[in-house]
């Protein structure tokens, strides 16, 4: 009995080792969704005025202003003043913010992991375990699943910070699994084809 109890105590050190299948699932689809968008460096004047000309709408100057970019600092730039550091930065997360929030608006996200109804091929790589004594380590292998239906709800609950909901996601994901699915609750990383 005492073997057992030894493994909870244990097990908050051994999951530092891997993070919540649903945080890596969240972070996948952020990571999708940032593909595909302005190549160029908001530092270089083309990727400036790139992002500039994507935020030229009443939703992109409302989320300009949201990161300290006014329409006066717009207009002097216009004018040839150079931005700083920070007001790139600022410019870069506005930008970034507009273009999740049409990818999510349009269905463009949604679309792309439904795939037609044919869904995503998810690579799960297990918990690195070289930090686990010996005695505890289990024999846990790459997976690959198809995961299909999940993604208007997956993009729903990620667009919207909703851990839990994702939790439950990804813990329908891993019980395709049969019964090593425990042991993907925590992972290295995934990968999502899309």
């Amino acid at each position: 009995m005492s073997g057992a109890s030894d493994l909870w105590t244990d097990f908050g050190k051994y999951q530092a080792q891997g993070r919540k299948g649903a945080q890596a699932l969240g972070e996948e689809i952020e990571r999708i969704a940032r593909e595909g968008g302005i190549a160029s460096p908001v530092t270089s004047s083309r990727g400036l005025r790139a992002r500039l000309r994507y935020l030229d709408s009443p939703a992109g100057h409302r989320a300009l202003a949201e990161h300290g970019v006014s329409d006066r600092l717009r207009r002097a730039w216009a004018a040839g003043r150079a931005p700083s550091r920070a007001k790139l930065a600022a410019v870069d997360a506005a930008y970034w913010d507009r273009r999740r929030a049409n990818l999510i608006r349009s269905g463009a996200l949604k679309r792309l992991l439904d795939n037609e109804g044919r869904g995503r091929r998810i690579e799960i790589h297990p918990v690195d375990q070289s930090a686990v004594p010996e005695k505890r380590k289990r024999v846990i292998s790459q997976r690959t699943v198809t995961a299909r239906y999940i993604w208007d709800d997956a993009v729903n609950a990620w667009a919207s910070g909703d851990l839990d909901t994702l939790d439950e996601i990804w813990d329908d994901v891993i019980s395709d699994l049969d019964s090593d699915y425990s042991a993907y609750a925590y992972v290295g990383s995934i990968g999502i084809s899309a």
